[in-house]
């Protein structure tokens, strides 16, 4: 999947970014063409009128296990179950240029254990990545295990303003019960969490909408951000950033040919992420640099959706602004 899948830009057409208006869910609105490069992102930023994007599911590693990360996507291992070629395969500071040069303005750098011992040293990385990169927001993660709390408060203490946690790839459940006082911490302080709960791309036995909708019963403030929008059970996840006052989704590799194949999102279930992205539910994701297309591709999906401009420039940037407090420069 390389970038030319999302379509290259037309011969003459540098001064026609606004394709016109046409209907939609019965409104008139007017749709910011696709980007069909990456060199095209910064264009589309400025046409929509956003002083950049904020992306909230960027990942940032150490570089060993980058390395690893990428080994086991490169054999398809078996929480992957397809091909899954890295399109960035970078050393950090190229990454960090690209995502600049994109239109980037805000970005996690999310990190996540997937066995006790690591993560405390995970925290240490990222947070210390964030203190060195402009933009970059101090990004933290847990795991079931003793010592858990003490890390987590060190982590919020020294500026932590997104956790991820992935079910998946963790193997533990989301009410594990030496994580209920951490999730208590985090609902509190009002910072996010980023939580791959949803099945894709292979389920296991704790991923799903029930498991996480158990943890929110136990923790209804819980500012939790849905990743992949909670693929494949996307109305499921729907329901929930309806019914819960701080559930929201990320767009991660929705809406890409990539993912589409793998897990098409509902036509029916559009005009209520439309909706649900207008109150500030929705925002963007990218899965950046461990995906197998172009980023281009990301925000070309989110354009061809036809849900309008206002939902772009909510979901692109307006919705992370407000949640993370950012600026007009992203930092």
């Amino acid at each position: 999947m390389g970038p030319e899948r999302g379509g290259r830009r037309e011969a003459g057409a540098g001064a026609g970014w606004l394709s016109g208006l046409r209907v939609r869910f019965n409104l008139l609105v007017s749709a910011v063409r696709p980007p069909g490069e990456d060199t095209d992102v910064a264009v589309f930023c400025r046409v929509l009128g956003v002083p950049g994007l904020a992306d909230v599911h960027v990942h940032f590693l150490p570089p060993r296990l980058l390395r690893r990360v990428w080994e086991y996507l490169d054999a398809a291992g078996p929480l992957v179950g397809t091909a899954w070629p890295i399109r960035y395969r970078w050393p950090d500071e190229q990454r960090v240029a690209h995502l600049r040069a994109l239109g980037v303005r805000a970005f996690s750098a999310l990190a996540y254990a997937h066995r006790p011992g690591m993560a405390a040293d995970l925290n240490v990385w990222t947070l210390e990545f964030a203190r060195a990169t402009p933009g970059c927001l101090p990004s933290a993660t847990f795991y079931p295990e003793a010592g858990v709390v003490d890390y987590v408060l060190a982590a919020l203490d020294a500026g932590a303003r997104v956790f991820k946690v992935h079910l998946q790839v963790g193997g533990f459940p989301a009410d594990e019960p030496r994580l209920r006082p951490v999730w208590g911490l985090l609902a509190e302080a009002g910072v996010p969490v980023v939580v791959h709960a949803g099945h894709a791309p292979v389920a296991t036995a704790h991923t799903g909408p029930a498991p996480f909708a158990a943890l929110l019963a136990r923790h209804p403030r819980l500012t939790a951000i849905v990743a992949h929008l909670g693929a494949p059970d996307y109305e499921a996840f729907l329901d929930l950033a309806e019914t819960c006052e701080r559930v929201a989704l990320d767009t991660t590799m929705a809406f890409t040919p990539f993912f589409e194949r793998l897990t098409p999102f509902p036509a029916r279930a559009l005009p209520r992420l439309r909706a649900l992205g207008l109150a500030g539910k929705v925002l963007l994701g990218s899965d950046f640099p461990n995906i197998p297309y172009a980023y281009a591709e990301q925000i070309a999906g989110l354009v061809r959706l036809g849900l309008g401009d206002p939902w772009l420039r909510a979901v692109c940037w307006e919705n992370a602004a407000r949640l993370f407090g950012l600026t007009v420069t992203g930092s």
